[in-house]
């Protein structure tokens, strides 16, 4: 082998074991599966779909070095990149940031070869070399040699004379003269010196891109000009070309209109005390553990129904936006962290539809900082995207809450790297989203960028942005930095304690590491949430004030005596006779009920409401509604015959039938709700007479488990896996490169498994266990998988052979009759 690598599998095979370890772990596609050998590996990292996804994880000034590459002579000399990133002037910026930026390139085998040959993977070179059809991002067209192809020889001789060159005798070298001067500095200003204003206007339209514009049959006299000297050349129909060369010279060298070696500042910066930061996004994450278990409660006797498609119909959200007294696009958001957590979900039955799991009853049980951390510990990983929720589909369809096709594979990567930015901030800083958005597009070009960039559209192009779905990252990026607001990972823009633990552990870290952060930022969170209330305030105007979170059963118990008027710092509770009749009816008598305002307020009870609760509940249950259909019984006739001769009782159909029971056509349901609308406090009573009490059981979906985030491309190869794939690749790479000895015989072809006969290949395997030599052997296993392999025999019997593997490097046993042949290696081959 040369010293100078012929081939990127040359070079790979030149690499430390550490180099090929980073390019594993760079482009972890390469690993499924792990690659035979270096070939193997080389023509694996050279396929399309390996090539475009590596692309796509550069960062800009690392893609602008590529494109400059694509467009520079293959091989490249570092000078000529360089002349080409930072002009004729050259720039300091770019002129320290290229070497990382070339290194970048090369641990991801984009490029290859030493500084005086740098050459672009041909794939890559493919996907960003410009064309008619697949113009470069820089904005250049094609070279005079490229866009000359076909032109007749009488044509080209004209053009050269008109630009004021010799005759020669041959088309190739005519190019090659109007090449020289075009890329002459000073020859090319010599001849647009000579050139009319309105022609060096021309050029400046197409300097940056598009390099492309139309002509009639007639040009006018000034593009005449610039035809005949083979500025604008011809491509085809009435479209003309200003050649690559022409156009560096206008730009002063130039690939990039604005190279952008050095990221975007994140900046202005706004200081706050941490202290506050981290009280105020404590407080919004109480806030958050309340706006979900308000959604548990609304959805507690079973949810709304799933649409045949999936999903949530565009009503019920509306309805559950109400409920949590939020925004559809806020409720979009919460139900989605809810689905995420395995909190609510379909239940499968036939008439599906939304309730809580049994997993929600456990969430509930669980401390404030605790829950906070499965809701957080959901949305970071979640692939699931809140904010698509009413946008249109490829088919145009509507995205709906709940429903499929909202998964996108960049949210948690997306999700961390935003954090993380935050993160690397001094504690209690924050930026504007736009300059987290700017540094997000410039280390991860966007897929809409790159979007536009397959599509043509040069750089600073006027309508050029690619469509809203292409520039997904984007919106995820602004949509995390809202989210993260609302959950309490942030206050007042800020990136809060408790989140920097979780972001801390990265987007790739083990689930145990993942376990440690979650536990590290819980017990952060735990100081700053409030302490649950034991009390409430009694007012006279028959209302409560718990001025703080309570505990969960007073908070459940008021929710059954008094309706919620206001939420915020302090929820306000209002008594009405409705809701007091609700307490009744649920088993508590009023003894009962004035026990428990007496022991948990912190004032005494006031009379209004005493008077109240003993009113309606000296009403209570004087009336009895059964099934006959149903009936009304009552001790006190007079009563029964105020209600028949209510007119408002027309619609239940009563009769009497004894002096103490009416009967109805309509439903016990049904007779209940009418006397209750007539100002009644009727009570139900079961076929023994009994009161029945109304405590409806809560709906649960049988168990089930939270929505699997989907990954975006094979995960992230751990320490262990690396190593073990860089020795498998060492070993295949010396059993496909090792020297043999010659064969009797014809020689095999390069790449093809050796051909023995049985006997043969039983000799040389004694022969070998006898001189404990290495041998090359050819196997197929048992699924007809055929490889190469160097091993060292170490025993010979029944039909097997145990010998030592260089490839995977352990002792195996291998059945002779799959050996498909064998050749001993040269003296100096292992």
């Amino acid at each position: 082998m040369t010293d100078t690598p012929r081939t990127l599998a040359e070079e790979l095979r030149t690499r430390t074991d550490s180099g090929l370890v980073g390019l594993l772990r760079a482009r972890p596609d390469l690993l499924n599966p792990v690659p035979g050998d270096v070939t193997q590996l080389a023509t694996r990292a050279g396929t399309r779909a390996s090539v475009v996804r590596a692309v796509e994880r550069l960062d800009r000034f690392a893609l602008q070095t590529a494109e400059a590459l694509a467009v520079a002579p293959d091989p490249c000399p570092y000078g000529t990149l360089a002349g080409l990133m930072g002009g004729d002037t050259g720039d300091a910026a770019v002129a320290t940031e290229l070497p990382r930026a070339v290194a970048a390139l090369r641990a991801q085998a984009l490029v290859w070869g030493p500084d005086d040959r740098l050459r672009l993977v041909r794939t890559a070179r493919e996907l960003l070399t410009p064309s008619a059809t697949h113009p470069s991002p820089t904005g250049l067209g094609p070279t005079v040699a490229e866009a000359m192809a076909g032109m007749s020889p009488g044509r080209l001789q004209e053009i050269i004379a008109a630009a004021g060159l010799p005759a020669t005798h041959d088309p190739v070298t005519a190019v090659a003269a109007l090449t020289g001067l075009f890329s002459g500095r000073d020859r090319m200003a010599a001849l647009l010196d000579t050139a009319p204003a309105e022609s060096v206007a021309v050029l400046d339209k197409l300097l940056w891109g598009p390099p492309y514009g139309g002509v009639t049959d007639r040009p006018a006299p000034h593009l005449q000009w610039l035809l005949d000297r083979g500025l604008l050349i011809p491509a085809g129909g009435r479209n003309v070309v200003l050649p690559r060369e022409a156009a560096l010279h206008l730009r002063a060298g130039r690939a990039h209109h604005v190279p952008e070696p050095l990221p975007p500042a994140l900046a202005p910066v706004t200081e706050r005390d941490p202290q506050l930061v981290d009280n105020a996004a404590a407080s919004q994450a109480f806030t958050s553990l309340a706006t979900v278990e308000e959604l548990l409660k609304e959805w507690d006797l079973g949810g709304p129904p799933v649409l045949r498609a999936g999903g949530l119909s565009v009503r019920d959200l509306k309805r559950t936006a109400v409920a949590l007294d939020t925004t559809e696009r806020l409720a979009a958001f919460w139900l989605e962290l809810a689905y995420g957590a395995g909190l609510i979900a379909s239940d499968g039955e036939a008439d599906e539809q939304y309730a809580a799991t049994p997993a929600a009853e456990e969430w509930l049980q669980l401390p404030d900082h605790e829950r906070w951390g499965t809701l957080a510990a959901a949305w970071l990983s979640a692939t699931r995207t809140a904010g698509l929720v009413g946008t249109a589909d490829a088919k145009g369809r509507a995205l709906a809450a709940l429903g499929p096709n909202l998964d996108r594979s960049p949210a948690p990567e997306v999700r961390h790297r935003a954090l993380a930015l935050l993160a690397g901030l001094p504690p209690g800083t924050s930026v504007p989203a736009a300059a987290v958005l700017s540094r997000l597009q410039w280390e991860r070009p966007l897929r809409g960028a790159a979007a536009t960039r397959a599509a043509g559209a040069p750089e600073g192009t006027p309508g050029s942005a690619a469509p809203a779905e292409s520039d997904l990252r984007s919106r995820i990026a602004q949509w995390t930095l809202e989210e993260a607001e609302l959950l309490g990972m942030t206050g007042r823009g800020a990136l809060a304690a408790h989140a920097r633990a979780l972001v801390d552990a990265g987007p790739a870290a083990t689930p145990a590491e993942h376990a440690a952060a979650n536990a590290r930022a819980v017990a952060l969170l735990a100081p700053h949430l409030p302490e649950p209330l034991d009390h409430v305030l009694l007012q006279a105007d028959l209302t409560a004030v718990a001025p703080g979170p309570l505990r969960r059963p007073l908070a459940e118990a008021l929710d059954v005596l008094a309706d919620v008027e206001s939420k915020g710092g302090a929820t306000v509770y209002r008594f009405t006779p409705g809701s007091v009749r609700r307490a009744l009816d649920a088993g508590r008598s009023a003894a009962e009920l004035q026990e428990f305002l007496a022991t948990h307020s912190r004032t005494p009870v006031p009379q209004p409401l005493a008077y109240l609760i003993d009113d309606i509940a000296r009403k209570h249950g004087q009336l009895r509604i059964g099934a006959a259909a149903a009936y009304v019984r009552c001790d006190d006739d007079a009563l029964l015959s105020e209600i028949l001769a209510d007119r408002r009782a027309a619609g239940l159909r009563l009769r009497r039938l004894a002096p103490t029971v009416l009967a109805a056509t309509t439903s016990p349901d049904q007779l209940l709700d009418g006397l209750r609308s007539m100002g009644y406090a009727p009570a139900a009573e079961s076929a023994t007479g009994d009161v029945l009490i109304a405590r409806t059981d809560s709906y649960r979906t049988s168990p089930r488990t939270a929505p699997t985030p989907v990954p975006e491309g094979p995960p992230a190869p751990d320490a262990t896996l690396l190593e073990a794939a860089v020795r498998a690749i060492r070993a295949g790479d010396l059993a496909a490169t090792a020297e043999r000895k010659p064969l009797h015989g014809p020689a095999p072809t390069p790449g093809a498994l050796p051909r023995t006969t049985s006997a043969e290949t039983l000799a040389t395997m004694q022969a070998a266990v006898l001189t404990s030599s290495a041998l090359w052997i050819g196997y197929v296993n048992a699924d007809g998988a055929a490889s190469q392999r160097v091993i060292a025999p170490v025993r010979v019997e029944g039909g097997f052979v145990t010998a030592y593997d260089h490839t995977s490097d352990e002792v195996r046993t291998y059945p002779l009759h799959r050996i498909t042949g064998v050749a001993e290696l040269a003296d100096d081959a292992v």
